[in-house]
């Protein structure tokens, strides 16, 4: 196999919702490079996560297969391999700098090189994980943001996780993160192919962009939807527990409050938006640095985030539900000279199907016994290309799903269904009628038919999934 291989840039941010670029109809949204991978490239309009947390679904988008296949069920659970491992094994040159959320930490996950940057606010288990961004820090004689020093703002329990980024811009993380990877390109010498894992640590919380991106936000009409009292009482169980436990709790430095209003909620949203301007700035960069290294004629971006964020929607902080603000994120492919662009295709896809795509974009065979599937024909407009039938995301029990052992969703163009394990209630959405997510038809007889034809296919897919993955090595993981 030659080196004229195409360099693959693979860019994934933690937490970006899908309303967040300008070109894919968001017009509040500054974005001017995402809004060129998109103008350029090909972006899936309906493309859905594995998991609504970090680690469950980026362990399915380096595996390829769902999390109840892969035993990651929540954020601290182990996984060490990945797809990755067939890439540095076929003559690629695999690099990792930023955030991967692998367990531990800087397991190789099959690359050459680590440059590990992990959440702003992480401690897990008996020691603190000291990555690039906290030797950097170290070296600065800064002392690293987190909810500890937070906390200590007079007015933090008001603000919704919301801070004005007090150290040095450039040790932003994400800044730090694209700042390293531009480093990385320019250093070294040109290496082909080169498969190159860009992981931002934003927009996830805390949202504290540097000021002056957020000035502009702040200053924007944006489109917030609140909540009642009646949609609170009727969502199932396991979400109002999973809400009571972040109303006293303050994970990532965010008091969750019961009703915030209208100004909290605002400047909440306009920091998180002016965190991903932030990362499409550096993105720009990034690219700018890939053709001055003379990579660009021959490289294929994509772009994807690991999950989205309620921001309060439905009364709900952060991730962990199964609303469209959470489960649904962007999808980018851009080849130009390769793949035709300026495309936006709503077929449903799941985020992980970017795997095999990498995989055969390096003119490689995936494991048969993948639950991804290549996005290749649909990238290639063959004629009897489709999307899925049905998405699905799956979490399991943890430190703030408290409420069932497993909860999963099933969607198709039309409908959403979330099933608890254990529980008698769930979720049942008719998305056309209602986009907005805010009646919750469960109960409904009207739409038992439904109902039960979404819970019938979840059953044929668990099923089918169990046997389609038989085969499966035990050290996939």
């Amino acid at each position: 196999m030659g080196d004229d291989r195409p360099n693959l840039i693979f860019i994934h941010t933690d937490q970006q919702r899908f309303d967040t670029i300008g070109a894919l109809g968001f017009d509040y949204m500054d974005t001017p490079h995402l809004d060129r991978l998109v103008e350029e490239g090909v972006a899936f309009t309906r493309s859905f996560v594995s998991a609504p947390s970090c680690a469950p679904s980026r362990a399915s988008i380096f595996t390829g297969y769902f999390p109840h296949t892969t035993g990651v069920l929540e954020n601290m659970d182990v996984w060490t391999h990945s797809w990755v491992e067939q890439l540095a094994d076929s003559g690629y040159h695999c690099v990792n700098v930023g955030k991967m959320h692998t367990m531990p930490w800087e397991t190789p996950t099959g690359f050459h090189e680590r440059y590990v940057v992990e959440n702003k606010d992480r401690y897990r288990g008996d020691r603190w994980y000291v990555d690039e961004w906290d030797k950097a820090l170290r070296a600065r004689g800064l002392t690293k943001p987190s909810r500890a020093t937070y906390a200590e703002w007079p007015d933090w329990e008001e603000r919704l996780g919301a801070y004005e980024w007090p150290l040095p811009e450039d040790m932003h993380p994400d800044n730090f993160v694209g700042d390293l990877a531009i480093w990385w390109l320019d250093y070294q010498p040109k290496t082909a192919p080169l498969f190159m894992s860009l992981g931002f640590p934003g927009p996830h919380p805390p949202y504290d962009p540097v000021e002056s991106y957020a000035a502009p936000y702040l200053e924007k009409e944006l489109p917030i939807q609140d909540f009642t009292d009646e949609e609170i009482a009727a969502q199932p169980a396991t979400y109002r527990a999973t809400r009571e436990k972040m109303l006293g709790y303050n994970p990532d430095s965010i008091r969750h409050l019961e009703s915030p209003n209208r100004e909290q909620r605002h400047r909440q949203r306009a920091y998180y938006l002016a965190n991903v301007t932030m990362i499409d700035e550096k993105i720009g960069e990034l690219i700018a640095a890939l053709e001055r290294n003379d990579y660009l004629d021959n490289t294929v971006i994509i772009f994807i985030s690991d999950h989205g964020d309620n921001l309060g929607d439905h009364g709900h902080s952060q991730k962990f539900t199964f609303y469209e603000s959470v489960v649904r994120t962007p999808c980018i492919v851009w080849a130009p000279g390769r793949i035709d662009g300026g495309r936006q295709l709503d077929d449903l896809v799941q985020t992980m199907d970017v795997g095999p795509t990498i995989l055969e974009l390096a003119g490689l065979q995936p494991d048969a016994s993948l639950e991804a599937r290549s996005l290749m024909p649909l990238l290639n407009g063959e004629a009897d290309a489709a999307g899925r039938e049905y998405v699905f995301s799956e979490h399991g029990r943890d430190f703030y799903v408290t409420n069932t052992d497993f909860a999963t969703m099933i969607r198709d163009r039309s409908w959403k269904l979330v099933h608890f394990l254990s529980h008698d209630d769930g979720v049942l959405t008719d998305l056309e009628n209602d986009p907005e997510e805010v009646e919750n038809l469960w109960d409904d007889p009207a739409h038992a038919a439904t109902k039960q034809r979404l819970l019938d296919a979840m059953r044929n897919w668990l099923i089918r999934s169990n046997h389609h993955t038989r085969n499966r090595t035990a050290d996939s993981r």
